[in-house]
């Protein structure tokens, strides 16, 4: 063989080897590379680290708005206490601990809504970790009063209108119906309880709480978690909102829209995307009020039917608790409903120019105007 052509061969070989090596690192046909073993997570290790105990406060514990709530810990048995504890309260981080005594007292600005919240501390020692939480209730700080009226006028109503929504706009009624194949919109003459204009939703849809917003119509449906916009003076439907819970009533406070779904919650909305920006849970000074069904924004206040009472529960927004209730027992009598076929109380209007307030029910014949009495 010839030098030239043994220099040749021998980079031949070389390319031929420089090949194959590439084609086996590269994962195509060649030498099989053994895979690196995969890192084992230690979330496990983590989450089963046993670093601290939490003595008070203990699971469901009872506090009035305003309450300090003191949180003791101590290191588990045969371990070295933790480098620092985390303490989080209602879904925020308020502190972290990190030294004996593992105690913090959680002020009472933290205090200061109604409502189920929770207590988290997490403790952390090298590269271990454990997270104890629990739930603590927050009441009322207040006894609510109990509210009276009198009637001041009467009016016609369609007793054929299972009233799900109401509000007053500019001398008229705007009233929302229920009920599948027989959900509408609907703008009512006050005076006469004349349906002026209606517009019939699917059959399929249970109507629900009707607000006004600037000059849209927003009206939501029970159980399908859709609802609509409506331009004010047409009717014409201009939009679909959506949510992931049943629609009950609803009402306008200020640049937000709140709703009711049936439970103690009341969700704020932003109008434009509706979107949930806050939520409140509703107390009073000794149990949740749930069934929240028509809402009205009233001076200041949510005034909310509670379903399947009498009574109205006059809401702060700022903080959950009921500041009172108004009881319209003799409004119209369960007697005198079961011989017309009338359902529940539901239905709150109100009329900010000349402060009147109205109220109705489920196929009541009447739509009432009253003065709350303290």
């Amino acid at each position: 063989m010839k030098t030239n052509e043994y220099s040749g061969f021998v980079l031949s070989l070389f390319l031929l080897l420089l090949l194959t090596l590439t084609l086996s690192c590269s994962g195509r046909p060649g030498k099989a590379v053994k895979p690196e073993a995969a890192p084992v997570s230690n979330e496990t290790e983590q989450q089963s680290a046993r670093l601290i105990k939490m003595l008070s406060p203990v699971e469901n514990e009872e506090f009035k708005i305003g309450n300090k709530i003191k949180l003791s810990l101590v290191p588990e048995a045969d371990n070295r206490p933790p480098d620092s504890v985390m303490i989080s309260f209602d879904g925020r981080q308020i502190s972290v601990l990190k030294s004996e005594p593992w105690e913090y007292l959680i002020p009472a600005e933290f205090t200061n809504t109604t409502g189920r919240k929770s207590v988290k501390a997490v403790a952390y020692r090298d590269k271990r970790y454990q997270t104890v939480t629990l739930f603590i209730i927050v009441y009322s700080d207040i006894t609510p009063g109990s509210n009276g009226f009198k009637v001041v006028h009467a009016y016609p109503h369609d007793e054929e209108a299972f009233t799900q929504g109401l509000f007053y706009d500019n001398g008229f009624l705007y009233e929302g119906t229920g009920q599948e194949a027989g959900s509408s919109l609907r703008e009512v003459e006050l005076e006469t309880g004349k349906v002026l204009r209606q517009h019939h939703l699917e059959s399929s849809l249970f109507g629900e709480g009707i607000t006004l917003y600037r000059d849209r119509i927003y009206q939501v449906t029970w159980q399908n978690k859709v609802g609509f916009v409506y331009d004010k003076t047409t009717f014409r439907q201009i939009n679909k909102i959506y949510y992931q819970v049943q629609g009950w009533g609803l009402t306008t406070m200020n640049d937000k829209i709140v709703m009711s779904d049936g439970s103690n919650v009341l969700y704020f909305f932003e109008p434009e995307l509706f979107t949930v920006v806050s939520r409140i849970e509703v107390y009073d000074h000794e149990k949740k009020i749930d069934q929240l069904n028509e809402l009205e924004y009233i001076n200041g206040e949510i005034w909310a039917n509670i379903w399947m009472s009498d009574l109205i529960a006059r809401i702060d927004p700022a903080t959950g608790k009921v500041n009172s209730y108004v009881n319209l027992t003799t409004l119209y009598p369960e007697a005198k409903r079961r011989e017309t076929g009338a359902d529940v109380l539901n239905g709150i209007a109100y009329d900010p120019e000349g402060k009147r307030i109205f109220v109705t029910g489920k196929r009541w014949p009447r739509l009432y105007e009253i003065k709350v009495t303290e």
